[in-house]
């Protein structure tokens, strides 16, 4: 990086690079990886899970699987987060470990899909159910969508200090509450530990097993998305590794808390059949408002899911111009709030172009599985990093090493294989928007060397 680079914006860059201060502690770290990840899956996909598999056996171990996952998956990228802790996280890890076409390719993806589409997805869920309170047209969830992209986008604008305070506050209160309606499912006069037998019907059909796993995936993603702002955070070397582990044992604690709990309230035919909403007028605490209140905790979790995916998402950009592999104004940081400015109204824009443009469904869809090749990238990169710098600093190693990054291999490479094998059109898609990134990135080096 030279000179001018690393002190553009009046800042120094760090002993690893970086030039935007380290601001954000351990409790915020833990927060905006929860934040992220509890967004509005968990409020859709147990109904839609149900529906899938036949028996309450087979609906735990879907969960408990996806659990397991992301967790190999937290504790191997945790060994590179400690190593490596630079902004764009998974980008900078792949460009270390294998170069700078995958790491393209991955910023790429991001830019094109996942990105703007998770952000999309996430808003215009938070309109919908602000709907329930203000009656609102198709187009004005729209138009509701896009503004709240461009509020929280301003608010990350003008420091990520402020932006972790506000995430932190509204993914405690998301986690309280989601975490209470779980609980509080166990108060149901209609409910019953029959509910749970037989615990296998028929077997476990490994297709449908996999199909299911793919949305329950979707509700685990953003286990790793902290390690995108990894340039801003305090001590990173213990901070990082120590905040992706406990963060993601946060989530899979939540999670199966109220999926057991709404299995609880309802028989497994009836869960396939209804919203969260319907469980929650079964409890008697909430007497007859538990629609407001479901309500009103989706638009809490939606808004903390929000906060959080703006304080990371723009990282990936930053550091795509930093390395020289997208255009360098992007690169630029706030001298005034020292944010990266440039990246953040870029996600915005982004984010406001294709929530405008699409409805939820085409939205989910384009974002569920391009992320999950570059995971297994990444993981990939643990090995590849070891084999190459053996002397790199490791203040956190991989622990079960190597059996817990193969086991994240496996199961990464089966879903891919499996929603290929299933949808074949809607996976084929994705991954061909990622290898449009191929010639993209040499017509890009070839104009950068002219």
């Amino acid at each position: 990086m030279s000179e001018t680079n690393a002190q553009e914006g009046g800042l120094q860059a760090d002993q690893w690079g970086e030039r935007m201060p380290r601001t954000v502690g351990f409790v915020d770290a833990v927060a905006v990886l929860v934040g992220l990840t509890i967004g509005s899956g968990i409020f859709r996909v147990p109904a839609a899970v149900a529906a899938q598999l036949h028996s309450p056996g087979s609906v735990i171990l879907c969960w408990v699987l996806g659990g397991v996952i992301a967790l190999c998956g937290a504790l191997t990228v945790a060994e590179l987060a400690g190593a490596v802790p630079r902004s764009g996280g998974i980008f900078t890890w792949l460009l270390e470990a294998f170069g700078p076409l995958p790491a393209f390719l991955f910023g790429w993806t991001e830019l094109a899909v996942i990105r703007a589409a998770s952000l999309g997805a996430t808003s215009t869920i938070f309109a919908e159910y602000l709907g329930y309170f203000v009656p609102l047209s198709a187009m004005q969830v729209r138009y509701v969508a896009a503004t709240v992209l461009v509020i929280i986008g301003a608010t990350n604008y003008v420091g990520v200090r402020r932006a972790a305070i506000v995430t932190s506050i509204a993914t405690a209160a998301k986690y309280a509450a989601v975490m209470a309606l779980g609980l509080l499912a166990f108060t149901a006069p209609t409910g019953g530990a029959s509910h749970f037998t037989p615990a296998w019907d028929g077997g476990v059909q490994l297709s449908l097993l996999g199909t299911a796993l793919i949305s329950v995936m979707w509700t685990y993603d953003g286990w790793a998305d902290l390690s995108f702002m990894g340039g801003e955070v305090k001590d990173p070397q213990r901070t990082l590794p120590l905040a992706l582990i406990v963060g993601t044992a946060c989530v899979i604690l939540v999670y199966l808390v109220v999926n057991i709990g709404f299995m609880y309230v309802l028989t497994l035919p009836e869960m396939g059949g209804s919203k969260l909403i319907a469980t929650a007028e079964r409890i008697p605490l909430l007497g007859g408002i538990g629609a407001r209140v479901v309500s009103v905790v989706v638009l809490v979790s939606t808004f903390s899911a929000l906060t959080a995916t703006m304080m990371t998402g723009p990282r990936i950009f930053f550091a795509m111009a930093e390395r020289g592999l997208f255009f360098r104004a992007v690169a630029r940081v706030s001298p005034r709030f020292h944010s990266p400015s440039v990246a953040i109204w870029l996600a915005t824009g982004l984010g406001v172009l294709y929530v405008l443009q699409n409805n939820f469904a085409q939205l989910a869809n384009k974002f569920v599985l391009g992320i999950w090749p570059f995971y297994a990238l990444s993981v990939a990169g643990v090995f590849v990093l070891r084999r190459k710098r053996p002397d790199m600093p490791r203040p956190y190693r991989v622990w079960g090493y190597p059996v817990v990054p193969i086991l994240f291999l496996i199961a990464s490479l089966g879903m891919v294989a499996n929603a290929l094998w299933t949808d074949p059109s809607g996976t084929g898609v994705t991954l061909a928007i990622i290898v449009v990134g191929v010639p993209l990135f040499y017509l890009w080096k070839r104009a950068t060397r002219s």
